[in-house]
């Protein structure tokens, strides 16, 4: 698809995904109305307040006075701290329009939504980019948020891991409605444009760059995830100093998910919770041996991009299956069934560009990269 004809719906899709996130953040201070507990239980009242708070606009918990030179501390000392957050919100709210129109444009030009295969792949593709797209914002807008709570010197690095790690499953109900409209104003667009057909790849090319791809899933799901590794990752860096505590922000960035030895538990229990894992190396699977035959020009870009959706895609997926084995509903209310939804996605967007790099060169290596799309007409070769 021609940028002309991809730009107008990365734009009207980006547009609703940042007026559904501010709609969302907006809604955060009826929460905090008296009878918003009457209405929801006072669990169910936190959490949703927890996934709203980061797209709030007016700081729900406002700072602490403090003094400064040429100041009044007891008129104007909070001031500076609203005009910082102002100054985080307006950044990210305009950092998730970029993001989120930069992903669509790169999806919609080398997965145009037109005809067969391509229409459910650019819809998944672009659902997973919005929690990508919020996951960004927040990380660009957080060093002014921290500053905003008027301790921004006191462990700089923790703090920022908390910050990006809020986005919440917000950004994943907000992309599904976001990624219908795109589509279907992408097929209004794209009508008059000449049919683009499937690429075909060599199976052993296509299924070796697949593999190579979820390996290097694997090795942060599988590797890095394990409670021993997690832990050393996490605890091995000291010293002193505002980047001394790096632990947590590298868990965000590395680690994909968490699980331990079936010492405490059965071992069908432990089988039963490790099935959203296998799941999720699956779909990622599944995802990085189709992308190399919808997209219309095999780059490292698209590729990558690719990677990363099949990747947030496959964790939606597990844990979505978590919600199915959990029990934790009837404790805590149905609300915080969906508290999973939107986690790792730092690590998703880490992994899965490598892995989408990966891809790309073993294509490259194999020749899959270099193969023709099939002639107009003809029968794609299918995928095995």
């Amino acid at each position: 698809m021609a940028y002309r004809r991809a730009v107008v719906p990365a734009v009207v899709g980006s547009l609703l995904f940042t007026l559904l996130l501010w709609w969302a953040g907006a809604s955060a201070q009826a929460l905090q109305l008296r009878g918003a507990t009457g209405v929801f239980d006072i669990d169910s009242t936190n959490e949703l307040l927890r996934w709203l708070t980061p797209w709030s606009y007016d700081p729900l918990i406002a700072p602490q006075p403090q003094e400064w030179e040429g100041g009044d501390p007891a008129m104007g000392a909070i001031d500076p701290y609203d005009r910082l957050y102002g100054t985080a919100m307006q950044i990210r709210y305009v950092a998730v329009f970029v993001f989120f129109l930069a992903g669509a444009l790169l999806l919609l030009r080398r997965i145009p939504p037109a005809e067969g295969r391509r229409t459910p792949a650019a819809l998944s593709a672009l659902w997973a980019w919005g929690p990508v797209a919020g996951t960004l914002a927040v990380t660009v807008s957080a060093p002014w948020l921290i500053a905003s709570a008027g301790h921004g010197s006191y462990r700089v690095l923790p703090e920022l891991a908390s910050v990006i790690a809020s986005s919440g499953p917000v950004t994943v109900f907000a992309g599904l409605p976001t990624a219908v409209l795109t589509v279907l104003v992408a097929r209004v667009t794209a009508k008059g444009a000449d049919p683009l057909p499937l690429r075909t790849v060599p199976p052993r090319a296509g299924r070796l760059a697949a593999g190579v791809g979820t390996a290097v899933v694997a090795l942060s799901l599988v590797v890095l995830s394990y409670e021993s590794v997690a832990a050393r990752i996490q605890t091995s860096f000291g010293g002193a100093g505002l980047l001394s505590e790096p632990g947590d922000l590298l868990r965000q960035w590395l680690l994909l998910g968490g699980w331990a030895g079936p010492s405490t538990t059965t071992l069908g229990d432990w089988l039963l919770y490790r099935i959203p894992e296998v799941l999720t190396l699956a779909v990622v699977w599944w995802g990085l041996r189709l992308l190399p035959t919808l997209l219309t020009r095999i780059t490292v870009p698209a590729t990558a991009a690719g990677a990363v959706c099949a990747t947030v895609l496959g964790l939606m997926a597990s844990q979505v299956l978590h919600m199915a084995i959990d029990d934790t509903g009837a404790v805590w209310g149905p609300v915080h069934l969906f508290s999973r939804l939107g986690s790792g996605v730092p690590a998703a967007l880490t992994f899965g560009t490598a892995a989408g790099i990966a891809a790309f060169l073993t294509l490259r290596w194999t020749g899959g990269a270099t193969a023709e799309p099939a002639v107009p007409g003809a029968v794609p070769t299918r995928v095995k």
